[in-house]
């Protein structure tokens, strides 16, 4: 790692942290908001939520920083600590038989074509479709699901990914292909 990078910055900014300092958590917090907040709406599929979740993954980078050791990079530690989080409020809703409303949100990658040159039915396909993909993404198993999230919206590297759902860079991918396959399956009728 080359000094200055913004890895480097995490890294000395957490040894700040694991001494107490609040300023340089702030930093990271501000630094890395958006990506947790983004990855926990896309998994959740409920962007109201993902805030309330993003606050207890810096909780818990607050309280862990006394044992924080820089073994890995610090963003694959906090999308690690953010990956606990989000899979136990999934095993948390299917316990409890809640689905969440889907709502487009502004920590979505979503793209909207110019309103002017499209017609209300375009606008309804469009809807349509951006649904159709949630609901794909949604129906995906857990670890499949982060892969997918990791890898399209936050475009991290299959190593980073692979440590942050703590398996290989080969299973990543693996699961990355199945995932691809049936979002191909059940999108497919929006293909034709």
């Amino acid at each position: 790692m080359e000094d200055g990078s913004p890895e480097t910055d995490d890294l000395e900014l957490m040894a700040r942290v694991r001494g107490g300092d609040t300023d340089a958590f702030a930093v990271l917090v501000g630094r890395h908001q958006h990506r947790v907040i983004g990855t926990i709406a896309r998994m959740l599929g409920s962007p109201d939520e993902a805030e309330d979740l993003a606050q207890q993954v810096f909780v818990r980078v607050w309280r862990s920083a006394p044992r924080w050791e820089p073994n890995a990079r610090f963003t694959t530690w906090l999308l690690t600590i953010t990956r606990n989080l989000v899979f136990n409020e999934v095993r948390r809703r299917s316990r409890s038989r809640t689905i969440p409303l889907d709502e487009p949100g502004e920590y979505g990658t979503r793209e909207y074509p110019d309103p002017a040159t499209n017609t209300p039915e375009d606008d309804l396909r469009v809807a349509e479709l951006q649904q159709a993909i949630d609901q794909a993404i949604q129906s995906l198993p857990e670890q499949p699901r982060m892969a997918l999230i990791l890898r399209r919206y936050e475009e991290m590297p299959y190593e980073e990914i692979a440590a942050v759902l703590g398996t290989t860079v080969p299973a990543v991918k693996s699961m990355l292909f199945r995932a691809r396959s049936e979002l191909r399956e059940r999108l497919a009728k929006w293909m034709e």
